[in-house]
């Protein structure tokens, strides 16, 4: 046993930190998924890795194109009030992450500790990420500190499960978010809601706990689980009002201290449906846990009904809760309806959600592709769904959301980056999910019409597609892309060339292999 100094008083007994078993000097974020996770397993993380398999299981493909999964975890403890960040991994992924986290609107210092080949391997990278955090722990400044290790600390075992949970008052939460175990950044999200979360009940069964910022509601609240528009929390709070209910906290939360209002709950809603370890934490705590969203009119009624029952709310209260909204939402979608073919793809989680209620504003969707995985919480949405006719593609691949866009010829495609880029070539309209769908109203009457808005919008910009498209019209397309004082010759026979060469190398390499 090596013996540690606790700045906060007496000395300590740990395990020391051993070095990773692995073989791990020199290997980079690029050395692949199996290299990555071999090495990780023989370093000890097999039990993180196993239980993030159960979590968040892949398939039909193994991890669908997104970026790193760390930003979702990055983002929702930038998020926090009174919470500081540090990451582990490479300079480069570093840098990625804390660029696209700044360009998203985050307002924090992110810190870093840097490793080279030789504290990797012999483990000094911890003890570097230990004095950090002991610099860093300050109650002034913080409630807690989150230290996340990337893809290469992760592989090479860095142990954070060794370092204090609690340095001067302040929480120490690590948590292990490689992109060859997290696959979406969506579910990295709850990676470290379900970590807070666990810690934060640990904290409840101990005793009293702090109060919330905001007065408490004198009635039983519903705690919202996914990340959400600011007004949907406010929407559905109304519709709760006549079953006597309430809308609570939103986790991811804001704050330290809404962790235990969100236990404070009679039921938890599960917005979003692939936050497995959250829910993990809720159901330990005895909270009945409901799928889907009220979103649109079929949607609303059978998300109340669903509440109600969990919470034990008579028959005419629920009924009264639905008399109350339903009208509304009827009259907003019939006054702004949506008439086109549109394919929806995304990964923040809400893709069947924004389909149904597309669907229910007159829209036809022939497909709908997400990349977060199936689970029960979304049942209820694929099954209504499916009984429309739609397509569900979980897991998906850029390549599958391409491929049902071209089936499809929709009048308008909504999806990721590259889905958008695809689509706009081909002269279709396209509205990026997470700028322009996710970042809007989905609950209720305000949800119906702020969608209509800018889905409208988009599919009455088709003919400006048409004129750009023939006025551009072979300019600047395969060899010729680019800017140049001479078009550019093709040179097929070059490829012709080098595909027989590779050929012929490969049938060699293959003779002299058996």
């Amino acid at each position: 046993m090596a013996t540690l100094i606790d700045r906060n008083g007496p000395k300590v007994s740990a395990a020391p930190a051993e070095p990773p078993k692995a073989d791990v000097a020199g290997m980079s974020c690029h050395a692949g998924k199996d290299e990555l996770t071999k090495a990780a397993q023989s370093a000890g993380k097999s039990e993180t890795l196993e239980q993030y398999a159960k979590d968040y299981p892949v398939g039909p493909h193994d991890q669908p194109q997104s970026m790193c999964p760390a930003f979702g975890s990055l983002r929702v403890g930038l998020r926090m009030r009174r919470t500081a960040t540090i990451l582990s991994g490479s300079a480069c992924c570093v840098y990625g992450l804390t660029f696209t986290s700044h360009f998203y609107g985050a307002r924090r210092t992110v810190g870093y500790v840097p490793f080279n080949s030789e504290t990797l391997v012999t483990g000094k990278l911890f003890e570097d990420i230990r004095e950090a955090v002991f610099k860093l722990a300050d109650p002034k400044d913080y409630d807690a500190i989150v230290i996340t290790n990337l893809c290469v600390p992760t592989a090479s075992g860095v142990p954070l499960q060794l370092l204090p949970k609690e340095i001067n008052g302040v929480r120490i939460i690590g948590i292990d978010v490689p992109g060859f175990g997290v696959p979406t950044h969506a579910e990295a999200k709850d990676v470290l809601s379900g970590a807070m979360l666990k810690y934060a009940a640990a904290e409840i069964r101990q005793g009293p706990v702090a109060a919330p910022r905001t007065a408490r509601s004198a009635l039983p609240a519903i705690t919202l689980l996914g990340e959400m528009f600011p007004a949907d929390p406010v929407g559905i709070g109304r519709m709760l009002e006549p079953m006597g209910l309430a809308a609570g906290p939103v986790v991811p939360t804001r704050e330290w201290r809404e962790l235990f209002s969100a236990f404070d709950c009679a039921a938890v809603a599960a917005i979003h449906p692939f936050y497995t370890a959250s829910v993990r934490e809720f159901e330990s705590a005895g909270r009945p846990v409901v799928g889907s969203a009220p979103v649109g009119h079929d949607g609303t009624a059978a998300w109340l009904a669903a509440i109600g029952a969990a919470c034990n709310i008579s028959a005419d209260k629920i009924a009264a809760a639905q008399n109350a909204i339903l009208p509304a939402i009827k009259g907003a979608l019939a006054a702004k309806p949506i008439k086109g073919r549109i394919t929806v793809s995304g990964y923040e989680g809400s893709e069947l959600l924004v389909a149904r209620l597309l669907i229910e504003s007159g829209a036809e969707v022939p497909y709908v592709g997400t990349a977060a995985p199936r689970t029960r919480w979304s049942d209820a949405d694929r099954e209504w769904l499916e009984a429309r006719g739609v397509t569900i593609q979980y897991r998906a691949s850029l390549e599958n959301d391409i491929a049902a866009m071209l089936d499809a010829k929709p009048d308008l495609a909504i999806g990721t980056t590259p889905v958008v880029q695809k689509a706009k070539e081909l002269s279709i309209p396209s509205l990026y999910f997470t700028n322009l769908i996710s970042a809007r109203p989905l609950m209720g009457p305000a949800g119906a019409g702020s969608l209509a808005q800018v889905i409208n919008a988009a599919l009455g910009n088709k003919h400006r597609f048409d004129v750009m498209k023939d006025f551009f019209e072979g300019v600047g397309t395969g060899h010729a892309s680019g800017i140049w004082e001479e078009v550019p010759q093709d040179r097929p026979e070059f490829r012709k060339k080098y595909a027989g060469m590779l050929a012929a190398k490969a049938k060699a390499e293959e003779a002299i292999g058996t």
